[in-house]
């Protein structure tokens, strides 16, 4: 394994493609995570963008593979388009890129929120106070409201405001 001696000594080619190779080994990388996580091990921005280029031309870092990665991991999670787009969105990705993930992970976003709702809370919501918590949950996780109402009926077997 190379590691670096000095952190004031930028890495070298091999060791830059070395740790964007781990990177890769462990899970799925935008391209710009890579790029941060190398500039961040103590690549250099030109060697950086090599090394990225380099992984992305070899099949080993698709941006694709990804979004559609991410996007199966947080469902299995159980949280919501608005969340993992956001996260997407961080992660570099553009939002052409993000649209048709999410369409290809063919979703139904409502039975998510109403299986997470059921699986967090058993019992209907004791007061006000308690459903607007509960509301705030899902809404954090990134349902919308319309999920979140409809969690709520399926959740609360039609128990009436």
């Amino acid at each position: 394994m190379m590691r670096r001696k000095s952190s004031d000594e930028p890495l070298s080619p091999e060791a830059a493609r070395l740790k964007a190779m781990r990177l890769l080994g462990r899970r799925e990388h935008s391209a710009r995570e890579l790029a941060s996580k190398l500039r961040q091990g103590g690549a250099e921005a030109e060697l950086t963008t090599e090394v990225v280029e380099s992984m992305t031309e070899n099949g080993w870092q698709s941006d694709p593979r990804f979004a559609a990665s991410r996007i199966q991991n947080r469902i299995a999670q159980g949280f919501g388009p608005i969340r993992i787009s956001a996260e997407l969105r961080v992660a570099g990705l553009p939002d052409a890129l993000i649209r048709e993930a999410m369409e290809a992970a063919e979703c139904d976003w409502t039975v998510l929120c109403v299986e997470t709702y059921q699986r967090k809370y058993r019992q209907p919501p004791a007061d006000r106070a308690e459903r607007q918590r509960r509301y705030n949950h899902l809404a954090s996780r990134g349902f919308t409201g319309e999920q979140i109402r409809a969690a709520f009926e399926g959740g609360d077997e039609g128990e009436a405001d």
